[in-house]
């Protein structure tokens, strides 16, 4: 069995889909990680790296009252990034991650560890909570990681 970055890239494969990402507080690891694979510039298409707020709303369109009523670490925001990452990148498939690595920057309603990862696809824009309980690079790394898994189980569900 391969690594997950090259389950993902069989699949896209098999599927004939492309994909990208909006990324965050991973800054780019989810991309390090898709095109780590030899022949991954079959699918991958390319990545927006929003880590200000300026860069969410200008590039890949988040709204301005969703990040000053929800905050930039939100669901609301993941699935924003998702779907306009989607859009500005032109792929089939868009990964976003939003959310507070640490060691600083936790607040009682959201933690240090705290990620919302969305996903967006032909079948809608979604997005899931995940606190993870590591350092700032394991936080990161698993936040990656988790990306991923969702997307795999969402190929493997493509008909």
């Amino acid at each position: 069995m391969g690594s997950l970055g090259q389950e993902i890239g069989n699949l896209l494969r098999q599927k004939r889909l492309t994909m990208g990402t909006v990324e965050s507080a991973t800054g780019g690891l989810i991309s390090h990680l898709v095109t780590n694979v030899a022949g991954s510039s079959d699918y991958y298409k390319g990545s927006v790296i929003a880590y200000s707020n300026e860069i969410k709303m200008k590039v890949v369109g988040v709204k301005e009252a969703t990040l000053k009523q929800h905050g930039a670490v939100s669901p609301q925001v993941a699935e924003e990034m998702a779907a306009g990452g989607r859009g500005v990148l032109a792929v089939d498939v868009c990964l976003a991650d939003t959310g507070i690595a640490g060691p600083t920057g936790g607040t009682p309603g959201k933690p240090v560890g705290l990620f919302y990862v969305g996903l967006s696809h032909k079948d809608g824009t979604y997005s899931r909570k995940h606190i993870f309980s590591g350092n700032r690079g394991q936080n990161k790394q698993s936040a990656a990681e988790a990306a991923l898994s969702w997307l795999k189980e969402y190929l493997l569900s493509v008909k």
